[in-house]
């Protein structure tokens, strides 16, 4: 491995495999930032961050990744485990792309291939984002703990091509499962929080699941999280959510609170499911969540 060389690591799988057929023309418009290009492919789940890892130790100062919000998750993590030092580009890939739409990063491959080019050439300085962390994991868009994470965990189960919609029909077949609301008891420096609450979603930026504006006012570079909390709801209500979700419009619905926190303690008399970034986290009962800001380095 050469330091210099942009290190490509790609996720053949993501976005239903469209980022495995994009290879060549990624590699391609990489090259015209006249820096030499090293393409890695990841192979299942862990193998991305595990080659982020080994590369950034080694020194490597410019990862490229291709891939979705997963693909990040795991990128971000093999670069803060290996110290922080090189920075992330992002070659948007996947299903929904939420990082990317919070970072202004073109949805365009294409374009966000070429913009990297320019600026690995130009050897423009990275920008710095916020990212987060959670009983030792990081995440670079947001953790989700309840009903938001239920739904991802029925979303990761479907093999159907039909984009950010897989996110809608989860939150369907989770409706007809039934909506848990275990009791937690939340704890960050806006206050304490103690009941059942169907979902908590720590933002560090605006969107999940591609089409769902959950924290609208999210910014992954103001030094805060955006904590989003709902009360128990009934089915009924949650369909009439959904389009203001949607839009953004759901904060100051009487069961939708929003605060502004650096960190959160979450915790539950049950086991209860959570995703960091789209990727599901096994059953816990605690949850330390803090924020990092600025730790991130981004071209």
């Amino acid at each position: 491995m050469r330091p210099d060389a942009v290190q490509l690591f790609l996720n053949p799988t993501a976005g239903r495999g469209r980022a495995g057929t994009r290879k060549a023309r990624i590699y391609e418009l990489l090259t015209a930032s006249g820096a030499p290009v090293e393409v890695m492919e990841s192979r299942d789940v862990g193998d991305l961050e595990s080659q982020v890892l080994a590369a950034a130790a080694a020194g490597a100062q410019t990862i490229v990744v291709a891939g979705g919000d997963g693909s990040v998750h795991e990128a971000a993590n093999g670069i803060m485990r290996a110290g922080g030092e090189a920075a992330l580009g992002v070659v948007p890939s996947g299903t929904g792309n939420d990082f990317a739409k919070a970072s202004d990063i073109p949805l365009d491959w294409e374009r966000a291939t070429r913009q990297l080019a320019t600026r690995i050439r130009a050897q423009e300085q990275s920008r710095i984002v916020d990212i987060g962390r959670m009983n030792g994991r990081y995440f670079a868009n947001g953790a989700g703990i309840g009903f938001d994470a239920r739904v991802t965990q029925i979303a990761r189960s479907y093999r159907v091509p039909i984009g950010d919609l897989v996110y809608l029909l989860a939150i369907f077949r989770g409706m007809l499962e039934g909506i848990a609301t275990p009791h937690m008891r939340l704890t960050s420096d806006a206050g304490t929080r103690d009941g059942p609450v169907t979902l908590a979603n720590i933002a560090n930026g605006p969107w999940v699941g591609g089409m769902f504006h959950i924290a609208p006012m999210a910014d992954n570079t103001d030094g805060a999280f955006d904590l989003v909390i709902a009360a128990p709801v009934s089915r009924l209500r949650i369909l009439s959510l959904i389009p203001k979700l949607l839009s953004g419009k759901h904060v100051g619905e009487k069961e939708v609170s929003c605060e502004r926190v650096t960190r959160v303690v979450v915790e539950s008399d049950e086991a209860i499911p959570s995703h960091l970034d789209g990727e599901v986290q096994p059953f816990q009962r605690r949850f330390d969540i803090d924020l990092l800001p600025g730790a991130l380095r981004l071209l």
